[in-house]
């Protein structure tokens, strides 16, 4: 079972804003098929990171507000925010060790 938690609009704030530490935020789509090759890669990282990182997942297409107020117009899109600001941005699709190698930096 992945320990990726899922969020919305309602949720976001108190998630990953108001989280110590660092959250790294998937933002992709049901739809969306490049999303689909990432989501086993975030859930191998919610795994085996558990100490480490918090990953969300947000579904664009359920909150469409938090995409917006991050300027989320093309997925998959990850997110990372450290102490709840975000730190950095990376659009598509990236190997696991790249991932976690800028999880490495900003912890």
């Amino acid at each position: 079972m992945s320990s990726v938690l899922k969020v919305d609009d309602s949720q976001f704030e108190a998630e990953v804003i108001k989280h110590d530490g660092l959250a790294v935020v998937d933002f992709g789509a049901e739809w969306c098929g490049p999303c689909k090759k990432l989501h086993p890669i975030m859930a191998e990282l919610a795994d085996e990171m558990p100490d480490q990182v918090k990953i969300v997942e947000v579904d664009v297409g359920v909150s469409p507000e938090i995409a917006q107020k991050y300027a989320v117009v093309s997925v998959p899109q990850i997110l990372f925010f450290k102490n709840g600001e975000m730190e950095e941005r990376v659009v598509g699709v990236l190997p696991k060790v790249k991932i976690i190698a800028k999880i490495e930096t900003l912890k």
